[in-house]
């Protein structure tokens, strides 16, 4: 019997019942969503695209789209204070709220994921307009974050419906910023391993590298962090919560300000790094500092690279390696007043990995940090 059994559980669990084809849209509710909108066509590069507020019919809120290659965000405002727009920024201030998921099938990704446990934000909802449909469905996640699936396949509009084309006389160049890689959540304490089950359970995720306090670690803090990736990888969430320290780490530092659970950081892919950053750093992005030093003995740990690295000295770029390649990296300070939000910017050249051999230089610069703003 057991022989009988073996391979028709095995083929089971090979069936992905939430094919996911990637990142759809990162969508930040916003204290003001144009100047946002501003912001990042000037400092990383985007462009307009779509725009939704009173004039497209819509009251109570204002929506600008974004885009640069495959990544597009939504900044959105509300317009009044009795709105639960406006209670989530001032709960959180600036932060992302939908992490929206493109799906062949909306109405089926959310029956698998309810059915398995997921607890509903939004019923299978279909959008229309001359250009077509859009079906719109989510389920909630750790703290206020939600998951929208997006299903779009008979549309051909601008972005959805409800949303206008927007044009702009002003359009910065690109910096090169390609699709989202990875979106990393904070979650408090001993909650990782729960989310890590919502995620295997309710999403068909699987855990592909798991980071304790001995990897994640400094004199003063520690973490702790799993990623989890859906079936065909296209889309990654690494999933952190505080551990045991002398001192506050940085998650309880994000926890403590953004007032519970949330994206700490979204990760973006480019196909030059070097340019990428140097370009951003000239619009006014502030990245973390690396110590010269790591520098020093880098290579004598990750081995021969293809770029020299006096830039990425000079840029304060990390440099990891695992079994299929290496991957080059670096994180921005917060976006926001509060320390919370912040993007990483990542090349890879093969790796399929997070950046384990940095996390030692990274989480002391991020101390320095945090002992600036007295928060360590």
């Amino acid at each position: 019997m057991q022989t009988i059994a073996s391979p028709e559980i095995s083929t089971e669990k090979q069936v992905d019942f939430l094919p996911l084809q990637g990142t759809d849209y990162v969508e930040f509710y916003v204290g003001n969503a144009k100047q946002a909108a501003h912001f990042y066509k000037t400092a990383f590069g985007f462009q307009s695209l779509a725009y939704a507020g009173p004039e497209t019919g819509m009251k109570d809120k204002v929506s600008y789209v974004i885009r640069q290659n495959k990544l597009t965000f939504v900044l959105t405002t509300p317009l009044r204070t009795d709105n639960p727009i406006a209670d989530h920024i001032y709960k959180h201030g600036d932060g992302v709220k939908f992490l929206s998921l493109k799906v062949e099938d909306a109405t089926d990704a959310w029956e698998q994921t309810t059915q398995r446990g997921g607890k509903s934000y939004m019923e299978p909802t279909t959008l229309t307009d001359t250009d077509g449909e859009v079906v719109i469905s989510g389920i909630h996640t750790y703290g206020e974050t939600v998951h929208l699936f997006i299903e779009r396949k008979n549309y051909n509009g601008i972005f959805m419906p409800g949303f206008k084309k927007w044009e702009s006389s002003y359009n910065p160049a690109s910096t090169g910023l390609q699709y989202v890689d990875h979106c990393v959540g904070n979650v408090g304490w001993n909650q990782m391993n729960p989310w890590v089950k919502f995620y295997e359970d309710v999403m068909g995720f699987r855990n592909i590298l798991s980071f304790d306090d001995k990897d994640i670690s400094t004199e003063y803090s520690a973490l702790m962090s799993k990623v989890m990736s859906n079936g065909n990888g296209f889309v990654k969430f690494p999933i952190n919560e505080p551990a045991e320290g002398k001192k506050k780490s940085q998650v309880e530092e994000y926890l403590d300000f953004y007032n519970g659970e949330g994206v700490q950081h979204v990760a973006i892919a480019t196909k030059n790094i070097i340019e990428t950053v140097e370009d951003l750093k000239s619009r006014g992005i502030e990245f973390l500092n690396i110590p010269s030093s790591y520098y020093d003995t880098v290579l004598d740990r990750v081995g021969t690279i293809d770029e020299d690295l006096q830039p990425l000295r000079d840029l304060g770029i990390l440099i990891d390696r695992d079994d299929e390649g290496y991957l080059l990296q670096i994180f921005t300070k917060p976006l926001e007043d509060r320390p919370t939000l912040f993007f990483e910017i990542i090349q890879r050249k093969g790796a399929k990995s997070f950046g384990k051999g940095n996390f030692k230089a990274l989480f002391e610069s991020l101390e320095r940090e945090q002992d600036l703003r007295g928060n360590l």
